[in-house]
């Protein structure tokens, strides 16, 4: 399918930017099984290494920040194409299309300054006008903005992208799945053009290989187009699912619609929102002249539905909309400041001694969280999600990627990966709705032959009066939750128990812990 350049664009490495992405994170192995080598960027390399491919022989890693000029200069270095897969989703970030004009024209800069010989850039479709939505209008914008610098861009047009783990995918199974009747805006009947996952990776890693599609904006979409009540149609049907009854409301707006959306699905309203605003727009080819550059079958929308379906079954989801962006680590977790810096820091520990090794208990906490739960109080976790849910947090986001493996940078629930070392420690960050910042930690440490001690470890930064009152409103449920938790990984595991669980002090930095219990 990939023709060779004219230049020799695989004697040089090339940039991947948003590397762990949903599509990203798809299109770096791709382009590794091209032959081709490949320098993946981000903020955290942690998040980056940790990836299947990471040890991969051609990948090499640069830690960049979109907003600094200079660390990207460094990165675009030496590459001879760039992929720019970068964007704001969330419409909560009022400035986000200042945001996202201040990364493409840095992007911009540096790649002209670093001499890279093209940019290819993924983009939405659809078409200037009144009904065109401030997150699609911001996406074409930067499509001008890359090639201010001279570089030359390839501009990739793509409608809904159907792949297990993206959020298009992702509303439109829970939509489906939990709602028989469904009241939906005017747009669900909107014409759109959709495309497999599969196809948008062929095209992004074809135009490497084709030197006609260089400083071009091309429009690539499936064979089908369709109205998204098609879609759910097609996906009932696909499912084994009785016909859904979609019943169009004129007075339901895309505000309203993100909400409802919050509430069914895993899909926050500040994700959800601007997905349902591009909906309005008709998004349709204009022309399909990339279908000649870089020919490639392509999957009809019920192929590409029945695809995600069986990978979402199998548990293959290679990546998810959830776990895009930046880690948030506290800067409190860092040592270096004063005890009192930053404020009071609360902690409760348990740890409980098991006849077993570490990587027989480890399986166990890996495995927490989504459809393996957290062994136990599952109600008590599920009305906590519930409760963020309302307030419009993430709630349980519908669990996790993967029922076995974790990496740094994924979504469980409600919390981020922060930390993982292989048999000895996981460490999550909250991002439940809270009066303040939570770390959540589980840790092994073997204490002779056989005998290990397994560690649960809260810690609480409250913010102002309402953060104190939290943590002592919740810290007696928390004491039956956490001890209840290590006996429920004994008891699933099928360890012995040879010391009870108990509360343990640790000596942390700047840390207030509770008072021991007597």
């Amino acid at each position: 399918m990939m023709r060779e350049p004219i230049t020799n664009i695989r004697a040089k490495p090339v940039l991947v930017t948003g590397a762990t992405g949903y599509v990203g994170g798809r299109l770096v192995p791709l382009l590794l099984e091209s032959g081709y080598k490949v320098r993946v960027m981000g903020r955290s390399l942690e998040k980056l290494k940790c990836r299947p491919w990471a040890s991969k022989p051609a990948v090499e890693f640069a830690r960049a920040d979109m907003f600094d000029r200079a660390s990207l200069e460094e990165s675009c270095r030496g590459c001879g194409a760039g992929y720019y897969l970068v964007h704001s989703m969330n419409s909560r970030k009022k400035d986000f299309a200042e945001a996202d004009r201040k990364a493409a024209l840095n992007m911009a800069g540096a790649a002209s300054a670093a001499g890279l010989e093209r940019i290819i850039y993924l983009g939405g479709l659809g078409e200037e006008g009144d009904l065109m939505s401030e997150h699609l209008r911001s996406r074409h914008e930067v499509a001008g903005l890359l090639g201010t610098a001279g570089v030359p861009v390839t501009f990739l047009r793509a409608a809904v992208i159907l792949g297990s783990g993206s959020a298009s995918f992702e509303m439109l199974r829970y939509l489906v799945d939990r709602l028989p009747v469904m009241t939906t805006p005017r747009w669900v009947d909107t014409p759109c053009q959709p495309i497999g996952i599969r196809n948008v990776l062929n095209y992004l890693a074809g135009c490497l290989g084709n030197q006609e599609t260089t400083g071009k904006t091309l429009d690539i979409g499936g064979p089908d187009i369709v109205s998204y009540r098609k879609l759910m149609e097609i996906y009932a049907q696909e499912a084994g699912l009785k016909q859904r009854l979609i019943i169009p409301v004129p007075l339901l707006t895309p505000r309203l619609s993100s909400y409802w959306i919050h509430f069914v699905t895993p899909i926050p309203s500040s994700i959800a929102r601007p997905l349902i605003e591009g909906l309005k727009t008709p998004v349709v080819c204009r022309e399909n002249s990339i279908r000649k550059m870089i020919p490639q079958e392509l999957l009809t929308c019920r192929e590409a539905i029945r695809a995600a379906l069986r990978r979402t079954e199998e548990h293959s989801v290679h990546t998810c909309w959830a776990d895009a962006g930046e880690i948030f680590v506290p800067e409190w977790t860092q040592c270096g400041d004063a005890d009192y810096a930053g404020g009071t820091v609360f902690e409760s520990g348990y740890r409980v001694l098991l006849r077993a090794r570490p990587e027989e208990v480890w399986p166990l906490i890996k495995g927490l969280g989504g459809d393996n739960g957290w062994y136990y109080g599952e109600v008590l976790w599920r009305l906590r999600g519930a409760l963020d849910r309302l307030m419009g947090g993430v709630g349980f986001r519908g669990g996790r990627r993967d029922p076995s493996e974790l990496y740094t940078g994924d979504a469980l629930d409600f919390w981020r990966v922060m930390e993982v070392k292989e048999n000895r420690l996981l460490r999550l960050v909250a991002e439940m709705k809270l009066p303040g910042e939570a770390i959540l930690e589980f840790e092994l440490t073997p204490i002779e032959e056989n005998v290990l001690e397994l560690r649960q470890l809260s810690r609480f930064l409250p913010r102002g009066f309402w953060g104190l009152l939290y943590w002592y409103v919740f810290y007696p449920w928390h004491q039956v939750l956490f001890k209840g938790m290590l006996k429920g990984m004994a008891k699933r595991k099928g360890s012995p128990i040879i010391k009870a669980p108990e509360r343990f002090a640790p000596r942390l930095h700047h840390v207030c812990a509770m008072p021991p219990e007597k």
